[in-house]
Order: C-alpha cells, then structure tokens, then sequence
C-alpha cells in the first residue's frame, strides 16, 4: 500500500519523533549484540545481562518502526496489526526496565557478597533470571490479544489504545515500585562504597575521589532512568483516552529516550566493550584505554 500525497500530509510530526528514535534505538542496541555475540570472551553474567537489555530496547526500536508503518502503511483497523504491535512495545519496554532491574541488583551483590559472589553469581543462574524477565514481560505483552483489551469499548481505553485503564495503571504502579528498588539499591551501593573507601586508609585519597565519581555517575543513571520514565507513568495513572493525545506523546516520546541512552550508560562505556569495538573498527587498541577488566560493581 503507497501513501497517497494526501495522507504523507497528515503523517504526525510526532510519530515521525518516535520512528527516529525507533531507528536510532535498533542501530545502537544493533551493535551492542553484535558486539556481544562476536566476542567470546565476553560471557560472564554481567554481559548476558547487558546483552538482554540490548535486544529489549533492539526489540523496541523495531516496535517504534513497526507501529510507525502499520499506522500509515496498512490498515490499521485490522484487530491483529493493532494488537501485535502492543504486545510487542509492551513486552520490549518492559524487559528492558526490568533487565536494568537486574543489572541493578547484580551491581549491589557484586559489593555486598564481594568474596562469594563469582561463586554464586554462574552463568546458568543469570540465564535462568533473564529468562523468568523474559517470560514474564512476553505475558505482559500477551495480555491485550488475550483479551484484555479496550476494542469493544473505547470507554475503558487507557491514553495508549487498546490497552485498558486498568492494565496501564497497573504497569506505571509496577515500574513506579521498579524505580523504588532502583534508589534503595543504589542507596546501599553508595553506602557500601564509602565504608570500604575508609577502610582503606593508605589509598584513602585515591578511594576517596574514585568514590565520589562512582555516586556521581549513580546519580546520573537514576536521573536519566526516573527523567525518561516517570512522566509517562504518572501521566499513565491520572489520564485516560479523553485526554489530548498531545500529552501522551509529550510523555512518550521521552520515555523511549531512555533506550537510546541504555547502550551508552551500560555497554559503551564498559573498557572490555570498548576494545572490543576499537578492535572491530580500527583493528588496534588506543593506549589510554584502560587494561583493567571492569566488574559488575563499576559504574
């Protein structure tokens, strides 16, 4: 089906925002898992984790695109087209948001069972956790073409059709108690730091200094989570279909901003991701790129 001169007039500004950052997303996240996959040697558990959260926010690049194409390009009164499309930015959205859960607590155990943790911490326990996340954000998505969906009455319709009032309450509530568990671990990551930052007197100035880095850009990764979502999911919980539709992608369109900044945040910034990169790019390492192996605690 071609678009017709007519209606490429009446294509949203709006949705055009997000098909960008849609395309964006899947180039960035792309690259992440292509990283990923060809490196061998990147496999431990904090890896598997940033691989998941690459091919949730790949998947919901995609997602973006494809609701970009079924709304001018095919008919978007068709049950299936509007359905499969929900159930794939739900699904996406919401392992991504939970992968960086993950990420999250994989941080705070590193610190806080420091002496055990490549012990418990087995490859086979991380797959079997980014499976669960896996399954159950699958069902979260499923949920609308189960039937839990507002097609027949437009009435129970949340600000996102077809999902109802109620299903999108429920799931801003769930990342709003998401977010919470975010702060208190980070809380208690920065706490762990700064004891063992004074029970090592003779690196104090050094341990002093890289700690305050290390809150600095915790910081900086709960800012940019709680800026990009929380908008949306409290604009989620007060309004419903009545509302403009102005408001809705005013608080969308952020919200999918935060699966641009993920890649940054959690891969490209890791030096065994890094070299991998230059590697792959320039076939050399820059020598001020540092040699240290970084473990799931550095931020």
């Amino acid at each position: 089906m071609i678009l017709s001169l007519a209606a490429v007039a009446e294509v949203s500004p709006w949705d055009v925002a997000l098909c960008v950052t849609g395309t964006l997303i899947s180039c960035e996240n792309a690259l992440v898992i292509a990283v990923l996959f060809y490196t061998p040697t990147l496999r431990a558990p904090m890896f598997i984790l940033i691989g998941s959260l690459a091919v949730a926010d790949l998947l919901a690049g995609l997602g973006l695109i494809l609701n970009f194409v079924f709304t001018y390009l095919v008919d978007s009164s068709v049950e299936f087209v509007t359905l499969l499309s929900v159930a794939l930015l739900i699904s996406a959205f919401s392992a991504s948001v939970l992968n960086i859960l993950a990420i999250t607590v994989d941080r705070y155990l590193s610190l806080y069972n420091a002496l055990t943790y490549h012990t418990e911490r087995t490859v086979t326990y991380t797959y079997v956790m980014v499976i669960f996340i896996w399954v159950l954000c699958l069902t979260l998505g499923l949920l609308p073409a189960l039937g839990w969906n507002c097609l027949r009455d437009d009435s129970a319709c949340s600000i996102c059709r077809p999902v109802t009032k109620i299903n999108a309450v429920a799931l801003a509530v769930t990342f709003l108690l998401v977010f919470a568990l975010m702060m208190q671990l980070y809380l208690q990551i920065c706490k762990i730091a700064f004891r063992h930052a004074q029970q090592i007197a003779v690196q104090h100035q050094f341990v002093a200094i890289s700690t305050t880095k290390g809150v600095s850009t915790l910081s900086a990764i709960l800012c940019a989570f709680g800026a990009c979502w929380l908008p949306f999911a409290m604009y989620s919980i007060v309004a419903d279909s009545t509302y403009p539709v102005i408001y809705t992608y005013a608080t969308v369109l952020p919200a999918t901003c935060c699966s641009v900044i993920n890649p940054i945040i959690y891969a490209f910034r890791n030096p065994d991701i890094q070299k991998s990169l230059w590697m792959a790019c320039c076939g050399c390492v820059p020598s001020n790129l540092s040699l240290r192996p970084r473990t799931s605690s550095d931020v």
